[in-house]
């Protein structure tokens, strides 16, 4: 016997909805009694990006079996769902944050680095690599493939969803609460080792002649022994940090 059951997905998770299910009112056709978590994600939406899902107005988790005539809404992390008590699905960010990404967000990473943030990318790791080691290693991974997200195995995932590397940093900076955690300089933006103060006149030999002339500050990674000092491009970046506070 075939069933049926209303969904309505909340803030942006219908821009993640297949072609099918982009209509209104969206009618869900099922035959037994699969437990709600396998049609989200037939629809579109990985369990990565659901925090709440109701029932017919209760909160409800994962395993909850559909039954014919529900209606079920579901919403993303940071939307306010209106039942009570509220069973939140999302599981609490491990701290502090950690990253793992995968090949298409090489820019990302950088970013993220600058601020400080614990970041594994490889642009020859393959999906089944990122996966064990962000489980291995309590990271989070982020990826712009949906077939990604939707693997069991992935318990810390986010969808990045913009092409523009400022805004995929506005966006995790808000869903996970990083603006305390900002720490800029603190890696290296190549190769994600720790940096640390180094006189000038160790690194004397390694230096530009207008470098050795102009700038007095250096900081060398610790892994990879890349240099750093505050060039030419120091004023854009501390604008953009400043619009980060």
């Amino acid at each position: 016997m075939e069933h049926s059951a209303r969904f309505d997905f909340h803030g942006d998770l219908d821009e993640l909805l297949v072609r099918r299910y982009r209509v209104r009112p969206i009618v869900y056709r099922f035959r037994e009694h699969p437990g709600v978590k396998d049609p989200i994600e037939a629809m579109g939406v990985p369990h990565t990006e659901v925090d709440v899902i109701l029932a017919n107005g209760r909160s409800v988790d994962f395993a909850y079996l559909l039954q014919n005539g529900d209606a079920i809404d579901v919403y993303p992390p940071r939307t306010t769902a209106p039942a009570t008590p509220i069973l939140h699905l999302a599981p609490p960010v491990p701290r502090p944050a950690t990253f793992a990404l995968d090949v298409h967000l090489g820019k990302l990473a950088r970013r993220l680095r600058l601020l400080g943030f614990d970041c594994f990318y490889r642009n020859d790791c393959d999906d089944d690599e990122l996966i064990t080691l962000a489980l291995e290693q309590g990271r989070i991974l982020l990826t712009r493939d949906l077939g990604i997200l939707r693997q069991r195995r992935v318990v810390h995932g986010c969808l990045v969803r913009s092409d523009a590397v400022d805004a995929q940093v506005d966006a995790l900076l808000a869903r996970y609460e990083l603006q305390d955690e900002i720490r800029p300089w603190l890696r290296c933006t190549v190769c994600n080792g720790l940096t640390q103060p180094v006189a000038k006149e160790e690194v004397l030999h390694r230096l530009e002649p207008k470098t050795r002339r102009y700038y007095d500050t250096f900081h060398r990674c610790a892994e990879c022994d890349r240099l750093y000092w505050q060039g030419s491009h120091h004023g854009r970046i501390m604008a953009w940090l400043g619009r980060l506070a």
